[in-house]
């Protein structure tokens, strides 16, 4: 069995934000032993965590959001951002759209969308964790492949996340492109 101390390490890499910590998570899981099945379980109580933590801060946003001019602005951000995300799955707010939306972007701001399409707090996160969970599947899937192809942690962490980090930017040019074109 694993000891409480390493789940701790690889849990807290987990957290980290812009999913830099999920392939040094997944790196030092693999070094310490862990399967596959032991990563996504310890990546989905994180989302577990981060659902607890993150619902009150919205729920009082929301509340006070209309009455602070500060937060009254940045809650019409938040809605364009969200109009804007909606706009690469159509108008739908169906359950593919919404997990699309937390695969493309992360747990919180598809759980904010999830809401404002009318999902309560346990659809609403579940909408979020599947898309995060997705996410973590694809880049933890790549890190371990990428590992067994060049052996070195450090060059497989590097390379990982310069595409996490490539890739959107990329797609969004080339669908641009596209868009121009029609």
């Amino acid at each position: 069995m694993h000891s409480l101390k390493n789940l701790w390490d690889v849990l807290l890499l987990f957290f980290l934000p812009i999913g830099g910590g999920i392939p040094a998570g997944v790196m030092l899981a693999q070094k310490r032993g862990f399967e596959w099945p032991v990563m996504m379980l310890l990546y989905l109580f994180s989302d577990v965590i981060l659902a607890c933590a993150f619902e009150p801060f919205m729920l009082l946003f929301m509340k006070y959001g209309k009455r602070i001019q500060f937060f009254a602005r940045v809650s019409e951000v938040m809605k364009l951002m969200i109009a804007k995300s909606l706009e690469h799955y159509g108008n739908s707010t169906g359950i593919f759209p919404l997990i699309m939306i937390a695969f493309g972007a992360d747990p919180m701001t598809g759980r904010a969308v999830a809401l404002a399409a009318g999902h309560g707090f346990f659809v609403g996160w579940m909408i979020a964790i599947a898309g995060d969970m997705i996410y973590f599947t694809v880049v933890m899937a790549s890190t371990l492949w990428l590992k067994s192809i060049v052996g070195d942690g450090t060059w497989t962490m590097i390379i990982i996340f310069t595409f996490m980090m490539m890739i959107p930017i990329v797609f969004r040019r080339i669908q641009q492109k596209f868009q121009k074109n029609k």
